[in-house]
């Protein structure tokens, strides 16, 4: 007996607050991936990696938000935590090799289309194990072609993503970046829903259960968690006006006029400092004290 999937059972509610955690995890994402491209290779490993998880953080919790709407007419439907946390997992270390070697090989054209490629079999991997975490009494069956084209989706927007984010340097076209990576994210999901058909076997409407666990129980745990994180992710970007501007503010050619060499600039502290923290004076004022 197939049974009568319902995607939006509290109507715009899920497929909006969904899309706005896409949002904020591609944002995030993004801009800290620019910004690994603009400071010393010892600190770019730790601002991809925050990229990777802000991403993937907001997908999985994208995911999630959008399947508190989803119900089987009659059929109660539960989760398995350990393949639905797995989902995460998969979703920030696929997401992560892709971002990794986009931020250290630069905007070549085969890094791209490898990075992309990754990150998107990421997306869709993520979609799909999380899918199989699903508990009720029936079995799921896709159809291959929609699946396909979700798959599609998922490479090309996250290729996409790829490309904006170490090509784009402005604040507003990188949050239009984002948006747009949101919306792919978004119809991948409903496109990969829409290939989906359930099978209820004979029991299911007089069971008055669902194997594992609850949607309810995992609820706080699945979604406050990550949403938590990207908050915080979200300040430590705020904090930090390279990321939001996407231009150095130690940058003192600004303004100059044309012929007329830059003054060399000098780190106030540190050999290795990260060049955001400079702050700049010209070399022919440092006075005997500082040698």
């Amino acid at each position: 007996m197939q049974g009568t999937i319902d995607g939006f059972s509290y109507g715009a509610v899920t497929p909006a607050a969904a899309f706005l955690m896409a949002c904020l995890g591609a944002a995030l994402g993004l801009r800290c991936t620019t910004r690994s491209l603009r400071t010393e290779r010892s600190f770019k490993a730790g601002w991809l990696a925050l990229g990777a998880t802000s991403i993937g953080s907001g997908i999985w919790t994208m995911h999630f938000i959008a399947m508190v709407g989803f119900s089987v007419d009659g059929v109660p439907v539960g989760y398995d935590r350990p393949i639905t946390f797995a989902s995460l997992a998969v979703a920030i270390v696929m997401v992560g090799v892709g971002i990794f070697l986009v931020g250290y090989r630069g905007a070549t054209r085969m890094a791209l289309v490898t990075g992309g490629t990754i990150t998107g079999l990421g997306v869709a991997s993520m979609h799909y194990l999380g899918m199989a975490g699903m508990r009720l009494d029936g079995r799921f069956e896709y159809d291959t072609v929609t699946v396909s084209l979700s798959v599609v989706i998922a490479v090309v927007a996250s290729t996409a993503a790829l490309w904006a984010a170490v090509s784009i340097h402005g604040f507003l076209p990188s949050l239009g970046a984002s948006v747009v990576m949101a919306v792919a994210v978004s119809g991948m999901h409903y496109t990969g829903m829409a290939a989906l058909r359930v099978h209820l076997h004979p029991s299911a409407l007089t069971t008055g259960h669902a194997p594992g666990e609850s949607a309810g129980s995992l609820l706080v745990p699945m979604l406050i968690g990550p949403a938590c994180f990207l908050l915080l992710a979200a300040v430590v970007v705020m904090f930090d006006p390279l990321v939001v501007m996407g231009t150095p503010d130690w940058d003192d050619t600004a303004g100059r006029a044309p012929g007329i060499p830059a003054q060399r600039q000098v780190p106030s502290f540190g050999t290795y400092a990260d060049p955001a923290s400079f702050h700049s004076r010209p070399r022919d004022a440092v006075g005997p004290a500082d040698r």
